[in-house]
């Protein structure tokens, strides 16, 4: 099966990796969480620990994201978690992974497996698509 929306962020809250053991690199580090919601055939809303290796200036980086999902695929309501990351050099998308953490959905969307993809349009919108199963003794 196939969902697909659009989402925006609706909360970003930058926060500072404490560490004694911190290593500088070329690119400096982050860590956010922040809050998205999302609407079409993916609706609802998530709540994502984002880490980063990026150069504002320049646009250049890679992400890492947690993110806990409640609400539904084409209808079907529940929560999941899925992961996702990416390299950038600016105005690209490149290494990129996505996938559903397996056994993490609940309710409709219990036993949800699949893959996933995030495209950044030439606006800045976001587009999320989602492919999935659910097995069907699992989605009663």
């Amino acid at each position: 099966m196939q969902a697909s929306g659009t989402f925006t962020v609706t909360a970003f809250q930058p926060s500072t990796i404490e560490s004694d053991t911190t290593i500088a690199t070329a690119l400096p580090t982050g860590i956010a969480i922040m809050q998205k919601q999302y609407t079409g055939g993916v609706t609802g809303r998530s709540s994502t620990v984002f880490v980063s290796a990026f150069d504002q200036d320049r646009g250049f980086g890679s992400y890492v994201a947690l993110e806990s999902f409640e609400g539904s695929l084409n209808g079907v309501a529940g929560t999941f978690n899925y992961i996702h990351s990416a390299a950038t050099r600016g105005s690209d998308r490149y290494q990129e992974h996505f996938t559903v953490v397996p056994e993490s959905g609940t309710a409709g969307l219990h036993g949800i497996t699949g893959v996933g993809r995030i495209a950044v349009g030439a606006d800045g919108g976001h587009e999320i698509v989602f492919e999935y199963d659910i097995p069907a003794e699992k989605s009663r």
